[in-house]
């Protein structure tokens, strides 16, 4: 029983994993494949070859994205951006999704922005309790004033699905900074867990190597 319960395992760690990769790897094509539908219905490849091409979608999305991109970089697609806002900010509900979203946005892709490059370990749901958590943002202006603290702005996911948690400002001097990385973090959490980082290897490997004498 323990060689057939170590071989059991030993399958797992294989295939779970593996498995877990597929569907999400599945699930983020078949969406971006949605974007086959912006094609007229006449031109799209199973009607005028008679089948549909895998990975067809992913394409036409990264190819609308580098277009879009490209388009909005130069002056006249700064106007046209600049326009499209401008309608949209008359729009009552439609402003203020928009405006969040693309506020989100510019905050996590920037490169000099701090949302989402440090882990933090924070008392949740209550004293002597300890979680992960990340920065998103350091809070000014009335909230400071309020709570007559340096607040920063985190947010704390659920686990094992990341995408869903809490946003929570939390005093500068309550929250300790962690040496692991974002994705070290993101690993653990999804494990619940069971997958500790090792930050002192880690650590080790990209600290510079002392000149041999």
């Amino acid at each position: 029983m323990p060689t057939f319960r170590r071989y059991l395992i030993a399958g797992l760690l294989i295939w779970v994993p593996l498995g877990i990769t597929i569907f999400v790897v599945r699930l983020l094509i078949s969406w971006l494949d949605g974007s086959i539908l912006l094609i007229p219905e006449a031109y799209r490849p199973e009607n005028l070859i008679g089948y549909a091409i895998p990975g067809l979608g992913v394409l036409l999305s990264f190819m609308v994205v580098i277009v879009t991109g490209l388009l909005a970089a130069n002056l006249f697609g700064r106007k046209l951006v600049k326009l499209w806002e401008g309608l949209l900010s008359h729009v009552p509900l439609v402003r203020s999704v928009y405006s969040g979203a693309k506020q989100l946005a510019e905050t996590m892709f920037s490169d000099s922005g701090e949302s989402f490059r440090k882990v933090l370990l924070v008392e949740f749901p209550r004293r002597g309790l300890w979680t992960l958590a990340f920065l998103t943002g350091t809070d000014q202006g009335e909230v400071q004033k309020k709570t007559g603290h340096d607040v920063i702005n985190v947010y704390i996911p659920t686990t094992p699905n990341p995408t869903g948690g809490y946003f929570v400002m939390v005093p500068k001097e309550d929250v300790q900074e962690l040496d692991m990385s974002v994705d070290d973090g993101l690993k653990m959490l999804m494990s619940m867990g069971a997958v500790v980082p090792d930050v002192f290897q880690a650590a080790s490997e990209l600290a510079p190597e002392e000149p041999k004498p």
